[in-house]
């Protein structure tokens, strides 16, 4: 018989038997939810192998546009794009919590994440293709990391920006007990600031997804240097078909995108907001929360438990390593000289680096074509500059109220959600035929219509932060004014305005810089034989990078990027600085 002294707990049992007896409790719920996964890493395995076949340079490109081929090339998509997500997420990691712990790095990997944000996706490309092909020689696998690279370059900037804020806008409270309880930098972060800015994280991952879906056609159909470059899915289909101006193949494409896009929703983003719920800053429980079926569902499973409790070592591990590396988060100490000394010098040899970067760069423009070359995009950037401006100030004043109605009612959450999602990720690329009979017939100029078009890959990052910014703010805040009988316009402005603006401001800062981007796809519209170009930088850089002349290319890269830092600069820094000081919850 096992013994133990008077008043300790027992034993616990191995962590094996433990186990023996959870999988002896399995219910047929347990064994849908094995059979799913098994199922899902069996199509993934089937699909990737796609991915690894012969390829050559060399070879033509032709695209299956046939329709029984949808299918093949949906799962070929989708495994890009979650490919791509998972990396924006490791990075959203490492470069927000980076900048929001470093003063020093702050300085520069913030302007780094404007200028980022503002080079097109086209101007990654061009990069990223020969790189990975180089990197690959002879696999396809070097096309696909160069489109998975593409999409990951649409996906990860929104992401990193709101993780940034809420790391930077902490409740101060919450910073406090961490230290208190002497938690190290690892137990901080997945306990304490990952939970905080979970709501907006998750939402602007569900948007930086459909930013991803926005540029599928750029990303799978590419064409650089002269060269057409072409991988199974949907976005090349849709490519095709509309070059080919067959509009029977563009309703498929578009068929297939719907199915796409709600399927994932309801399997994977539905379920995520419900269960990011959990994570709202309030006293007290909403009357009424998100539901989820598929959630629901698995909460009824043992599988999720039995996951939690087999990676709990792991956990445990890198905490004991967190504390013998040193890494607890106390407040040290710094003597106020050594800390300008090593500021100066960290500025000196940064701003050594960048100097001696564009001169290289300036050398090399003057050699082929003269520095005269930034004359022409200077100019065609201060016009999709005002297409910028109107865009985000009618978004504003349009989704702002609609977004905070959807915020506050978990019943038309679920009820918008799939409809918002399937709006934010379809691709101009997709409309295209019917954006040129609409611009035909009507005598609409693509200067003004391509506004529009802009619009279908920018406006949804105010409305989806706008969402977020209204979920977040505490139900005990809202019955309080409720309680109070503060109603219209006095309600606005003490609650919901100073509440949502934190998120509102990385709403607009990404979707400037996504208009900047959508500007690519968007200022010259081809279906068929018939193209309809605009005058502006977007139409320039797209111009440029079919034509494979990297000197214009660069310059339009360069004066884009001017533009989105100098806004970014002058307006919405400032209004972060705002949101940290007096509207941080």
């Amino acid at each position: 018989m096992m013994s133990f002294k008077a008043g300790g707990a027992p034993p616990r049992a191995p962590l094996s038997s433990r186990f023996a007896g959870r999988l002896s409790r399995m219910t047929w719920v347990d064994v849908v939810v094995a059979a799913a996964v098994l199922v899902l890493l069996y199509l993934v395995l089937r699909v990737g192998q796609g991915t690894t076949v012969r390829f050559s340079t060399d070879q033509s490109v032709a695209v299956d546009t046939d329709p029984s081929a949808l299918p093949y090339d949906a799962a070929r998509s989708l495994l890009r794009m979650f490919a791509a997500l998972a990396a924006s997420i490791a990075f959203t990691f490492v470069y927000a919590y980076a900048a929001a712990k470093s003063r020093r790095l702050e300085r520069i990997l913030i302007p780094a994440l404007d200028i980022l944000q503002s080079v097109p996706v086209l101007g990654f490309l061009t990069v990223a293709v020969t790189g990975f092909i180089a990197l690959f020689p002879g696999s396809m696998l070097g096309l696909e990391c160069a489109s998975i690279f593409a999409i990951f370059t649409s996906q990860a900037w929104n992401m990193t920006f709101a993780f940034y804020h809420s790391l930077t806008s902490l409740p101060r409270e919450l910073d406090e007990l961490s230290r208190s309880f002497r938690f190290t930098k690892w137990m901080r972060f997945w306990k304490v600031e990952v939970p905080a800015g979970m709501i907006g994280l998750v939402w602007n991952g569900m948007m930086s997804f459909g930013g991803g879906w926005f540029f599928l056609v750029a990303s799978e159909a590419i064409s650089v240097n002269n060269k057409d470059y072409a991988l199974p899915g949907v976005g090349s289909y849709a490519g095709a078909a509309v070059t080919d101006g067959d509009l029977g193949k563009v309703g498929w494409a578009i068929l297939t995108m719907a199915v796409m896009v709600i399927g994932v929703n309801f399997l994977f983003w539905r379920p995520l907001t419900a269960w990011a719920e959990r994570f709202k800053n309030e006293q007290s429980e909403a009357t009424e929360i998100q539901r989820s079926a598929v959630l629901d569902f698995l909460r009824r499973s043992h599988w999720p438990r039995l996951l939690g409790a087999s990676l709990r070592p792991v956990g445990r591990a890198l905490g004991r390593a967190a504390r013998v590396f040193g890494t607890d988060d106390r407040p040290l100490t710094v003597d106020p000289a050594r800390r300008r000394t090593g500021d100066l010098t960290f500025g000196i040899v940064a701003g050594a680096l960048i100097a001696w970067g564009l001169v290289d760069l300036g050398f090399y423009l003057n050699d082929r074509t003269g520095l005269g070359v930034f004359g022409e995009p200077l100019l065609l950037g201060l016009v999709t500059f005002v297409r910028v401006v109107v865009l985000v100030a009618v978004a504003t004043v349009v989704w702002v109220p609609i977004g905070v109605r959807i915020g506050f009612s978990p019943r038309l959450t679920r009820v918008a959600q799939p409809i918002v999602q399937v709006l934010a990720s379809f691709p101009a690329n997709f409309l295209f035929p019917l954006a040129v009979w609409f611009f035909l017939k009507t005598g609409l100029s693509i200067n003004v219509g391509g506004i529009l078009l802009m619009a279908l890959g920018a406006q949804w990052y105010i409305l989806f932060n706008t969402i977020a910014g209204a979920m977040s703010i505490p139900t005990d805040l809202r019955e309080a004014m409720d309680d109070l009988g503060v109603r219209g316009r006095q309600r606005w402005k003490r609650l919901i305005l100073p509440g949502i603006f934190p998120s509102y401001v990385t709403g607009g800062i990404t979707a400037s810089g996504g208009a900047w981007n959508a500007s690519i796809v968007s200022e010259v519209v081809t279906f068929g034989g018939t193209t309809l170009t605009a005058t502006g930088l977007g139409a320039y850089i797209a111009q440029a990078t079919s034509d494979g002349d990297f000197p214009r290319l660069i310059a339009g890269v360069a004066v884009m990027s001017l533009y989105v830092v100098g806004l970014n600069r002058l307006l919405w820094r400032r209004l972060y600085r705002l949101a940290d000081t007096r509207y941080a919850l």
